[in-house]
Protein backbone atom coordinates (compact mmCIF):
# COMPACT_ATOMS: atom_id res chain seq x y z
CA UNK A 1 0.00 0.00 0.00
CA UNK A 2 2.54 2.99 -1.11
CA UNK A 3 5.19 4.09 0.98
CA UNK A 4 3.02 3.74 4.64
CA UNK A 5 3.51 1.59 7.26
CA UNK A 6 0.79 -0.40 8.85
CA UNK A 7 1.66 -2.36 11.77
CA UNK A 8 -0.40 -1.49 14.42
CA UNK A 9 -3.51 -4.02 14.89
CA UNK A 10 -5.87 -1.54 13.89
CA UNK A 11 -4.29 -0.92 10.54
CA UNK A 12 -3.83 -4.08 9.88
CA UNK A 13 -7.57 -4.96 10.45
CA UNK A 14 -8.34 -1.97 8.47
CA UNK A 15 -6.00 -3.26 5.89
CA UNK A 16 -7.92 -6.29 5.61
CA UNK A 17 -11.64 -5.25 5.70
CA UNK A 18 -9.86 -2.93 2.21
CA UNK A 19 -8.44 -6.37 0.46
CA UNK A 20 -11.76 -7.94 1.73
CA UNK A 21 -14.02 -5.18 -0.38
CA UNK A 22 -10.84 -4.59 -3.07
CA UNK A 23 -11.10 -8.36 -4.14
CA UNK A 24 -14.98 -8.46 -4.78
CA UNK A 25 -14.71 -4.99 -6.77
CA UNK A 26 -11.61 -6.11 -8.84
CA UNK A 27 -12.97 -9.14 -9.62
CA UNK A 28 -16.77 -8.42 -10.58
CA UNK A 29 -16.25 -4.86 -11.53
CA UNK A 30 -13.13 -4.65 -13.47
CA UNK A 31 -12.46 -5.67 -17.15
CA UNK A 32 -8.94 -6.66 -18.00
CA UNK A 33 -7.23 -7.47 -21.36
CA UNK A 34 -4.97 -10.56 -21.28
CA UNK A 35 -2.46 -11.10 -24.00
CA UNK A 36 -3.09 -14.22 -26.19
CA UNK A 37 0.27 -13.83 -28.38
CA UNK A 38 3.10 -11.62 -28.94
CA UNK A 39 4.21 -11.61 -32.83
CA UNK A 40 7.82 -10.42 -34.87
CA UNK A 41 7.87 -8.23 -36.76
CA UNK A 42 11.61 -7.41 -37.45
CA UNK A 43 13.04 -5.94 -34.75
CA UNK A 44 9.78 -5.39 -33.26
CA UNK A 45 7.26 -6.94 -30.72
CA UNK A 46 3.73 -6.84 -31.39
CA UNK A 47 1.63 -7.95 -28.39
CA UNK A 48 -1.98 -9.10 -29.32
CA UNK A 49 -4.54 -8.67 -26.65
CA UNK A 50 -8.17 -10.21 -26.02
CA UNK A 51 -11.42 -8.11 -25.47
CA UNK A 52 -11.57 -7.14 -22.23
CA UNK A 53 -13.57 -9.31 -19.87
CA UNK A 54 -13.84 -8.96 -15.73
CA UNK A 55 -12.12 -12.73 -13.80
CA UNK A 56 -15.95 -13.04 -12.92
CA UNK A 57 -16.28 -13.35 -16.97
CA UNK A 58 -13.44 -15.39 -17.12
CA UNK A 59 -14.20 -17.97 -14.41
CA UNK A 60 -17.94 -18.29 -16.47
CA UNK A 61 -16.57 -18.75 -19.97
CA UNK A 62 -13.67 -21.71 -18.47
CA UNK A 63 -14.35 -25.18 -19.35
CA UNK A 64 -12.32 -26.54 -16.74
CA UNK A 65 -14.19 -24.73 -14.02
CA UNK A 66 -16.19 -27.01 -12.21
CA UNK A 67 -20.04 -26.22 -12.33
CA UNK A 68 -20.04 -26.04 -8.19
CA UNK A 69 -17.31 -23.20 -8.47
CA UNK A 70 -19.35 -21.26 -10.89
CA UNK A 71 -22.23 -21.68 -9.21
CA UNK A 72 -20.36 -20.38 -6.29
CA UNK A 73 -18.80 -17.27 -8.19
CA UNK A 74 -22.69 -16.41 -9.48
CA UNK A 75 -24.15 -16.41 -6.26
CA UNK A 76 -21.83 -14.13 -4.90
CA UNK A 77 -21.84 -11.83 -7.64
CA UNK A 78 -25.76 -11.75 -7.22
CA UNK A 79 -25.28 -9.83 -4.05
CA UNK A 80 -23.25 -6.92 -5.55
CA UNK A 81 -23.97 -3.97 -6.31
CA UNK A 82 -21.31 -2.21 -7.59
CA UNK A 83 -22.26 1.45 -7.05
CA UNK A 84 -22.71 0.50 -3.24
CA UNK A 85 -19.24 -1.86 -3.84
CA UNK A 86 -17.31 1.30 -5.19
CA UNK A 87 -18.45 3.38 -2.06
CA UNK A 88 -16.91 0.95 0.19
CA UNK A 89 -14.04 1.00 -1.64
CA UNK A 90 -13.69 4.84 -1.32
CA UNK A 91 -14.11 4.79 2.37
CA UNK A 92 -12.58 1.73 3.26
CA UNK A 93 -9.25 3.49 1.40
CA UNK A 94 -9.62 6.64 2.60
CA UNK A 95 -9.96 5.04 5.96
CA UNK A 96 -6.13 3.96 5.97
CA UNK A 97 -4.34 6.83 4.84
CA UNK A 98 -1.83 6.70 7.10
CA UNK A 99 -1.51 10.02 9.92
CA UNK A 100 2.39 11.52 10.11
CA UNK A 101 3.68 10.28 13.07
CA UNK A 102 5.83 13.63 13.94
Amino acid sequence: MGYGRYDTPKQVAQLNAFYAVHRLYFNHCIPITKLVKTERRGSRLKKIYDKPKTPYQRVLDAPEMSAQVKAKVRREHAQLDVVVLKQEWNRRLAELKPTPQW
